[in-house]
């Protein structure tokens, strides 16, 4: 008898050596055609996508979509005969699931019910031909690849008829395992494992909400970004408008501005942009092709136009200029345009960001396990999604647009405001003078991109996070579990997903970027929440989650923030490409270590249980009653000053000194690194920066340590 581990995993078989298989084509301007690649436009032989048997990593932990979705006792029971319903298969998987995790071994697992069906049907056979002594015979080959159920009339009459009933059934299911395997799953059969997804990551939440005051914060910013829920807020009424003010119509793309930027081919410079550091920015530019390249030393060295500089030199190393003959000065001109609609106050949503996740992508399509898997227009759609994917962003969260009865939320009927209005931007500005790049694409070429890039940018919306997650999952499980474990990519469906995928990995990318770089994006992103959740509490709203700077947990969320939703979503990415990706999740569990061992302690309570007042004024107290858990207190407030170059250094010294200290286990004041972190400059043109008090001010918080606060970073508001 086979071990039971076996129903619900499996190891790839076969040696597969080499990545490109011969398969039919998906054009995607003209779709399906024979003996064409799926991603070769001019149709030589293609590839498929090799799902890779992912061995797995000693001591690296798997995320938890491998626990058991079940609150049953790990018992022996089985799956219903008769399910009624898709709720009751739900609850008989529950039961089903629970048998195998229990006695699991290290083969690749299966977590999506649909695969689990397919690999269980597939153990089925196996144990059927064992029973009858059938284990020689191949699967059918010669069976219609129709609708048409196989023959009962072919078998042999010379053959036992126990024989013959053994091989008709192997037959059938042969023929229903081939069914099933080219089902398309990317709708109502991957529902089953976003509902899956769903209930597991709640469950989670509800467990981490459960163990302290800030563990609800974490798990309240969790649900309400990456769960799509009905609103249940309250709508505020809207805004009185000066009576001065000029209506616009609804139909209006609010948001672009008449920019000019004249170049002649002659002088387009070599990054594309005028800079007095050019050398600098050339050596910068040498990692292009890396993961985890400086980007803000690219705007630094650039005049702040990370994002023109970044498409310029992709766009040219990929040649994508050449094979859709876009004028280079077209080019040019479009993207500072499309820059400068990136708001330079916005601390996270800006141009820097989108340079990122566009540098990000391009990474990502060059991976090995995806060479020459995409077409160039699909290239040049996912480069162009990554560029738009946030222009035009506020700085506010679509629940917070939502929630003022904003004229976007209002125009886009709540659904992806944020995203709608990004394609909104992108796409008009494509009509403005010598913005057009895609002119010379042909009408064909032209709906295909704008088609792509619009799944793409609304794949963003991070409410839909589950949802494609379980959607990839699903796919790259199922196609695991098949003979040969290869993704034909043969028609749309299954490509834009994964562009999609791509496209949302790049965006949540900041984790398993060096260390350095992600405390960057984390103090930039908490600065735009606080800014979020001033503007809540000035228009008596109820204050989002993370937005309240009085008591955000930002080491805490970034670990919730890994485990729930980053993790999971690059552990599936990873078993897309593997083994390609191993580095990229090394790196992001390196810095959700790092964030683990800078939560802060909870300090013992003063003598008087007291707390000093004045410096937390204002702060709710935790449930645990004076005195207790205020290291989870945090009071952000802005200041405007110059940083120097000498105290970016010591920074980075301290960084470097705190990064040692936990390597090697030696206890390190997080309250103070987390406060010394605020003391960058966030934005390029407004020389907005967060910083600490004075070293005076500094000497007071270390007199104020002895007295049980040494965890809790203040900030003043200064001018």
């Amino acid at each position: 008898m086979m071990n039971k581990d076996s129903r619900f995993s499996r190891k790839m078989h076969g040696n597969f050596s080499t990545r490109r298989h011969s398969c039919i084509g998906f054009d995607v301007e003209n779709g399906l055609s024979v003996g064409r690649s799926p991603l070769d436009a001019q149709g030589s032989s293609g590839s498929g996508l090799v799902l890779q048997a992912n061995y797995p990593h000693s001591q690296r932990r798997e995320s938890f979509l491998y626990r058991s979705d079940s609150d049953f006792d790990l018992s022996p029971k089985g799956p219903s005969r008769n399910p009624s319903s898709a709720s009751d298969l739900e609850e008989s998987l529950k039961h089903w699931e629970v048998n195998w995790l229990s006695s699991r071994h290290s083969e690749d697992m299966i977590v999506t019910p649909f695969a689990q069906v397919l690999a269980s049907l597939r153990t089925v056979r196996s144990n059927f031909a064992v029973i009858t002594g059938q284990q020689d015979r191949a699967a059918s080959k010669t069976r219609s690849s129709g609708s048409n159920p196989p023959s009962m009339c072919k078998t042999s009459l010379a053959e036992e008829p126990h024989q013959q009933l053994a091989i008709e059934t192997l037959d059938e299911l042969d023929w229903c395992l081939e069914q099933l395997e080219t089902l398309k799953t990317r709708h109502s059969v991957s529902e089953m494992a976003s509902n899956k997804f769903k209930r597991m990551l709640n469950r989670e939440l509800s467990q981490l909400s459960e163990t302290s005051r800030s563990g609800n914060q974490v798990s309240e910013f969790i649900s309400s970004t990456f769960l799509e829920k009905p609103h249940d807020m309250d709508i505020m009424s809207p805004p009185t408008k000066e009576k001065d003010k000029k209506k616009r119509p609804m139909s209006q793309i609010s948001g672009v501005k008449k920019v000019t930027h004249s170049l002649a081919p002659s002088t387009i410079p070599r990054f594309g942009v005028n800079t007095s550091q050019e050398e600098l920015l050339g050596k910068e530019l040498e990692d292009i092709d890396r993961w985890g390249i400086n980007i803000f030393k690219v705007a630094e060295y650039s005049g702040n136009r990370p994002l023109t500089v970044a498409m310029y030199t992709i766009f040219q190393e990929r040649d994508l200029l050449k094979t859709f003959k876009i004028p280079v000065e077209h080019f040019i001109n479009f993207m500072m345009t499309l820059e400068d609609h990136y708001h330079s106050d916005v601390a996270y949503h800006n141009n820097i960001h989108a340079a990122d996740v566009v540098q990000s992508t391009h990474v990502l399509l060059s991976t090995p396990a995806l060479e020459a898997v995409f077409t160039d227009l699909e290239i040049l759609a996912a480069l162009f999604a990554s560029s738009i994917h946030d222009v035009d962003h506020p700085g506010f969260s679509n629940q917070f647009l939502i929630n003022t009865n904003s004229e976007l939320a209002l125009m886009y009927n709540d659904v992806s405001v944020l995203e709608n209005h990004h394609l909104a931007v992108g796409f008009k500005l494509l009509q403005e003078d010598n913005c057009d790049i895609f002119q010379n694409l042909s009408k064909k070429q032209r709906q295909s991109l704008r088609k792509m890039v619009i799944d793409m940018v609304l794949a963003t919306d991070m409410s839909k996070h589950m949802n494609l997650l379980a959607d990839l999952k699903t796919m790259v499980e199922t196609k695991k579990v098949t003979s040969l474990g290869v993704l034909l990519l043969d028609n749309y469906s299954d490509r834009i997903q994964v562009l999609q995928n791509m496209v949302h990995c790049a965006d949540l990318s900041n984790p398993t970027k060096p260390l350095e770089l992600y405390r960057k994006w984390t103090d930039r992103i908490m600065v735009e929440f606080f800014t979020q959740g001033d503007t809540e509490r000035d228009k008596g709203m109820e204050i989002s989650p993370m937005c309240d700077k009085h008591n955000a947990s930002i080491e805490k969320n970034q670990v919730g923030f890994i485990d729930y939703i980053v993790h999971p979503l690059w552990e599936t990415w990873a078993d897309l490409v593997h083994p390609d990706a191993q580095e990229i999740l090394d790196t992001l569990e390196d810095n959700r270590e790092w964030y683990q061992s800078m939560i802060p302690r909870s300090p013992s309570p003063s003598p008087d249980g007291q707390e000093e007042r004045g410096s937390l004024e204002g702060a709710s107290a935790p449930s645990g009653g004076p005195g207790s858990n205020t290291a989870e207190k945090f009071q952000f407030v802005l200041t405007l000053e110059e940083e120097s170059e000498s105290d970016t250094e010591s920074t980075l010294e301290e960084e470097k000194g705190c990064r040692s200290k936990t390597k090697h286990g030696g206890a390190v004041d997080s309250g103070s690194v987390t406060t010394r972190r605020l003391n960058k400059i966030l934005t390029g043109d407004s020389g907005r920066t967060f910083s600490l008090d004075s070293e005076k001010d500094m000497a007071e918080d270390r007199e104020t340590d002895q007295e049980g606060l040494s965890e809790v970073p203040r900030f003043r508001l200064g001018t």
